[in-house]
C-alpha cells in the first residue's frame, strides 16, 4: 500500500523533522515490511509547471494516434510563447490543465527531457502521466487538473500534484488487514512514536433508522453479516474530484474515475473499509444479498461475463428477471459479485445523479475464495480476505455522504440501512507472565495490560487460578495472575495467548529480545539409526550410485505392473483422502515403483548407465487402524490421544532400494564393459548390510522366487534369521511393462529390519604367516554358493582365517547340472607357524563337511 506522510499527518503527530529514515526504523520496528520510501521532491529535477492546452492538431498517418500540442506554460519557458509538444496521450481536450515538463528537466529513471524534432514536428517538453513522474503506475492518459485546481500556467506542479511530499510504500502480511488504511499505519506510527492518534474509525456517525435507505433483503447472514446503506439525491453528475482526493488517490495507485467512485476509493484508503456506489436510477427492484445459483452470469466493471457457483454471494436487483430458473422468481439478477467487484449494469454513469451508498461486512472466506476462483484480485478483495473492521459501514457510509455532498451537492436522505448480524469479539484468558516465560525478557504485569490497551484491547483480571496447560513450562506455584483481553472488533487475528504475546513484543521492541543461542545438552548426537542411515548413504555414493528423492504417491496400478500376486501385503496401500494427483493417489508399500520411474524418465532422456538409489520410507496400513480421535487446539493433546493417533498411521518403516541398468563398467580401447546385472544387485545389499554393520557371518543370502524379480534371478537376504530385503534382476515381464532395458537389476532392504551392529571385538593379529589352500569343489549348479562358503568355514574350524570364492567353471566334463567352486583358504594360528600336515587336516575338515552336506567332490586345481 502506498501512502503520503501528509494524510498520515491528518490523524497523528508525527514528528516535525521526521527523516525517511527514521520512519523507515520504526515501520520495521513494528514489523511492517517497508518497500520504499520515497522524498518526491528530489524525484523530478528541472522546470517542471502547470500548463494549459490552448490547440491541438491531430497527426496522420502514423500507426498510432499523435496530437501536436501548443501548451500555454506562462513565463516559465523564458519567452511566455505558446510551447509545442508532440503527445500520444488522448485523454484530455483544449482548455484542459496538464502538467508539463520543460527541456533541462529529468524524470524519474534519470531519463532527461529535450527538444528535438519527431513526427515531422518540434517537440519541446513532455506532457506529463502519474506513472513518468513516479506518483503511480497509470500510464494510460496524461494527469488533467481537475477544474477546481488553483493552479495557472506557469506556476510549479510540483505541490499541485503532490511532488513536495514523502511517499510510503509497505508491504502487509495476510494477518493484518487493518494496517491497509491510513487508519491502520497511523495507528502503528502512534505506538511507533509514542505520540497522539486521532482514529477516524470511532468518529460518531448517525444510527440506522426504522425506515430504510433502500430495501434490501439479506438472505444469508454468515455470509455478510452486516450491511449499511445511504441515499443521496441530485448530485451533479459533472462535478469533478477535489484534486486534493485525485493526488492521493494518483499516490495510492489508483486512477480517478468519477467523483461518486473516487469517493469510495478515496474512503477505502483513509478508513480500510471498502465501498460500492450504485446508479439508484438503474436499480429497478429492492436489493437482495445472496449466495449466486450455480451457472448464474454477470458482467462485472471490467467488462468481463462471469459464470458464478454456488459459494459466490451477489447483490442482485429484484425488479430484473434472472434467466437462471434455479434461481427462484423473487431472486432478481446479480448486479454486483460482494466484496470482489460491481457489476456494469448499476455502475455509475457520466449522467448519475441520485447515488447509493453501499458498506457491507463479508465472510473473509468467501471472498479469497471468489476473488481466486474468478481471478479478481480488487483492491477490495485484498482487503476483505485479510479482515475488515465490522464497525465501520455507518462511519464510512457518513464519510462518503458528507463528502459527496460537499464537491457534487444533493441532498442526503435521511434514512439509514443497518442490517446488523454481528457477533461480539471473543475474549481471550491469557497468564499474565506469559509473554515473559514465552520470549525470556521480563514484562511486569501492568506494562502488559498498557501495551495491550494501546491497541486497542480491553483487559480485565482474570482468575488467579488457572489450569496449567501441559504444554506450558513454568507456571508459578499456586497459579499465575491473568487477563481477560476482548480484542478490538478491528483485530480479528487476536484469537489466541500467542498472538497477545507478539503484541506485547512486537510492541515493547523486539530490539529489546536478545539474541541468545540455546544451549545444546549432551548427550543428543545422532541415533543409532540416523549414523546407519548415513553410513548406508555414503557408502553407496562411495560405489557410484546416485542419490535421488521420489515422490511417495502412487498410481493403484503399480501393483499389477510389479507383478504382484493376489494375497501379498504390498498390495494394501493406503489411499489418500485428497490426494495431488488423482493419477496418483496412494502411498507407496514399496521403493520401486517411483525409483524404477526415475530410472525410465533419465532413460527418456539419453542417459543409458545408471545407478540410483533412494532411501525413504513405505506406507503399509495397519490392519485393525480405528478411528482417529478428535482433537482440538485449546491445549496441548494428552499422551493417550497421542498414542491413540499414533495407532491410527501407517507403519512408515524406512528402506533402500537401488535399480541399475547399462553398463557398470564401460567399455573403450581397453577393452569391453560389463553391463549390469543380478549380482551387482546382490553386492549393493552386501554393501548396504556392512555399511550397517552387520558381520558377513550373520548374513545369508539365499535363491527364492519374489516378486517382481525374476524367478531365477532372485537373492533373499537373511540376518540372523530374518528376511531384510531381495536381490536381483527384475522379471521379464516388469520390465517390458514398465518399458526398462533388458536385465534390468534392483534390490530392496528394509533397514528398520536390519538389527543394530554388534560390539565388535578388536581382531586378534598374528605375526605368524599363513597358509595358502585352495579347493575346488563340485556341487549341483542349484547349490547356493553362500551355503557351500559357510559348510567350509564350518568344518575347517578355528585355525580358517578367510575364505575367498575366486573362480566359477561348469563345462561338459563335470557333467551336466554340475559347476565348480574354486575357494582360496587361508589358515593361521596366533601362537605358532602352522605344520603342512595341521593345514592338510584344516583344509580336509572343511571339504568334508561340504562333502556331508551337499555331495560335493574335490576336482583338482
Amino acid at each position: 500500500m502506498r501512502v503520503s506522510v501528509s494524510w498520515l499527518r491528518e490523524y497523528v503527530d508525527l514528528p516535525a523533522h521526521l527523516t525517511p529514515a527514521d520512519l523507515e526504523q520504526s515501520l520495521v520496528g513494528l514489523g511492517l515490511e517497508v518497500e520504499s520510501i520515497v522524498d518526491l521532491a528530489g524525484t523530478v529535477t528541472g522546470p517542471l509547471v502547470v500548463g494549459e492546452v490552448r490547440e491541438i492538431e491531430e497527426l496522420t498517418g502514423f500507426k498510432k494516434p499523435i496530437r501536436f500540442c501548443r501548451v500555454d506554460v506562462g513565463d516559465a519557458n523564458g519567452t511566455g510563447e505558446l510551447q509545442e509538444i508532440v503527445c500520444g496521450a488522448r485523454n484530455f481536450a483544449v482548455g484542459d490543465r496538464v502538467v508539463v515538463i520543460l527541456p533541462g528537466g529529468v524524470l524519474p529513471g534519470n531519463f532527461a527531457i529535450g527538444a528535438r524534432r519527431t513526427y515531422g514536428r518540434n517537440s519541446r517538453g513532455m506532457i506529463c502521466s502519474a506513472k513518468e513522474l513516479g506518483l503511480g503506475d497509470d500510464h494510460a492518459g496524461i494527469i488533467v487538473l481537475p477544474g477546481s485546481s488553483p493552479a495557472k500556467p506557469g506556476d510549479d506542479a510540483r505541490p499541485v500534484v503532490g511532488l513536495d511530499d514523502v511517499v510510503v510504500e509497505v508491504e502487509l502480511t495476510p494477518d493484518r488487514g487493518y494496517q491497509m488504511s491510513v487508519r491502520g499505519i497511523a495507528r502503528e506510527l502512534s505506538h511507533a512514536f509514542g505520540v497522539p492518534f486521532r482514529d477516524p474509525g470511532l468518529a460518531s456517525a448517525p444510527a440506522g433508522t426504522e425506515a430504510p435507505a433502500y430495501p434490501v433483503e439479506v438472505r444469508d447472514p454468515v455470509g455478510c453479516d452486516r450491511f449499511a446503506a445511504r441515499m443521496v439525491r441530485g448530485v451533479n453528475p459533472a462535478a469533478p474530484s477535489p484534486a486534493w482526493m485525485v493526488q492521493r488517490l494518483t499516490t495510492a495507485g489508483i486512477r480517478s474515475l468519477s467523483l461518486p467512485v473516487d469517493i469510495t476509493n478515496y474512503v477505502m484508503l483513509e478508513l480500510g473499509q471498502p465501498m460500492h456506489a450504485f446508479d439508484a436510477d438503474r436499480i429497478t427492484g429492492s436489493l437482495v444479498v445472496r449466495r449466486a445459483v450455480a451457472g448464474e452470469q454477470l458482467t462485472t466493471l471490467d467488462g468481463v461475463v462471469r459464470t458464478l457457483v454456488a459459494e459466490d454471494m451477489v447483490i442482485s436487483d429484484a425488479g430484473l428477471p434472472n434467466p437462471n430458473p434455479a434461481a427462484g422468481a423473487d431472486a432478481g439478477a446479480p448486479i454486483s459479485l460482494a466484496a470482489v467487484m460491481g457489476g456494469e449494469s448499476s455502475e455509475v454513469v457520466a449522467e448519475t445523479s441520485n447515488v447509493l451508498f453501499e458498506a457491507a461486512h463479508w465472510d473473509p472466506v468467501m471472498v479469497g475464495r471468489t476473488a481466486r476462483r474468478h481471478r479478481l484480485f480488487s483492491a477490495a478483495a485484498k482487503r476483505w480476505e485479510r479482515g475488515v473492521d465490522p464497525a465501520l459501514p455507518l462511519v464510512a457510509i457518513d464519510r462518503a455522504v458528507r463528502l459527496l455532498v460537499e464537491h457534487g451537492g444533493g441532498a442526503t436522505g435521511a434514512e439509514i440501512l443497518d442490517i446488523d448480524h454481528r457477533t461480539s469479539p471473543v475474549p481471550v484468558v491469557m497468564p499474565a507472565d506469559l509473554p515473559s516465560r514465552r520470549v525470556g525478557v521480563a514484562y511486569p504485569a501492568d506494562r502488559v495490560a498498557a501495551l495491550l490497551t494501546e491497541i486497542g484491547c480491553t483487559v480485565a483480571a482474570g482468575p488467579d487460578q488457572l489450569t496449567a496447560d501441559p504444554g506450558e513450562v513454568g507456571v508459578a506455584a499456586g497459579g499465575a495472575v491473568s487477563f481477560v483481553v476482548t480484542p478490538p472488533t478491528w483485530r480479528p487475528d487476536l484469537t489466541d495467548p500467542a498472538d497477545l504475546v507478539e503484541e506485547v513484543v512486537r510492541l515493547d521492541g523486539y530490539d529489546r529480545v536478545p539474541a541468545v543461542l540455546p544451549v545444546a545438552p549432551a548427550g543428543r548426537g545422532l541415533t543409532w539409526q540416523q549414523r546407519r542411515r548415513r553410513a548406508v548413504a555414503r557408502m553407496l555414493a562411495d560405489r557410484g550410485y546416485v542419490e535421488v528423492l521420489c515422490s511417495p504417491f502412487v498410481a493403484v496400478e503399480l501393483a499389477d505392473q510389479l507383478g504382484l500376486p493376489a494375497g501379498d501385503a504390498r498390495r494394501r496401500a493406503v489411499r489418500l483422502a485428497n490426494p495431488l494427483s488423482e493419477e496418483e493417489p496412494a502411498l507407496r508399500t514399496t521403493l520401486l515403483g517411483p525409483l524404477l520411474g526415475v530410472l525410465r524418465r533419465n532413460l527418456g532422456r539419453g542417459q543409458r548407465d545408471l545407478a540410483l538409489y533412494e532411501i525413504g520410507t513405505v506406507f503399509h496400513p495397519r490392519t485393525e487402524a480405528g478411528t482417529p480421535p478428535r482433537m482440538g487446539v485449546e491445549h496441548r493433546p494428552s499422551d493417550a490421544e497421542l498414542a491413540a493417533a499414533d495407532a491410527v498411521l501407517p507403519e512408515q518403516p524406512q528402506h533402500v532400494a537401488v535399480v541399475l541398468a547399462g553398463e557398470v563398467e564401460p567399455g573403450g580401447w581397453w577393452g569391453e564393459g560389463r553391463p549390469a546385472g543380478w549380482a551387482d544387485a546382490v553386492e549393493a545389499a552386501r554393501t548396504v548390510l556392512a555399511a550397517a554393520g552387520i558381520p558377513e557371518d550373520r548374513v545369508t543370502v539365499r535363491a527364492v522366487e519374489h516378486a517382481p524379480w525374476h524367478p531365477g534371478r532372485c537373492a533373499q537376504l537373511v540376518v540372523d534369521g530374518v528376511t531384510v530385503g531381495y536381490a536381483g534382476e527384475l522379471h521379464p515381464a516388469v520390465i517390458a511393462g514398465l518399458e526398462l532395458p533388458r536385465r534390468t537389476a534392483a534390490m530392496e532392504l528394509d533397514l528398520d529390519a536390519v538389527p543394530a551392529a554388534p560390539v565388535r571385538q578388536a581382531p586378534v593379529i598374528s605375526s605368524f604367516p599363513p597358509a595358502l589352500i585352495d579347493v575346488a569343489l563340485v556341487v549341483d549348479v542349484d547349490v547356493p554358493v553362500a551355503q557351500v562358503q559357510g559348510a567350509l568355514v564350518e568344518g575347517a574350524g578355528e585355525l580358517l582365517e578367510s575364505v575367498r570364492l575366486f573362480d566359477v567353471y561348469a563345462g561338459e566334463q563335470l557333467g551336466a547340472g554340475r559347476r565348480s567352486l574354486a575357494y582360496k583358504l587361508t589358515f593361521r594360528a596366533p601362537d605358532r607357524t602352522l605344520t603342512v600336515e595341521e593345514a592338510v587336516a584344516a583344509r580336509d575338515a572343511a571339504v568334508a563337511a561340504v562333502a556331508e552336506r551337499f555331495g560335493a567332490t574335490l576336482r583338482g586345481v
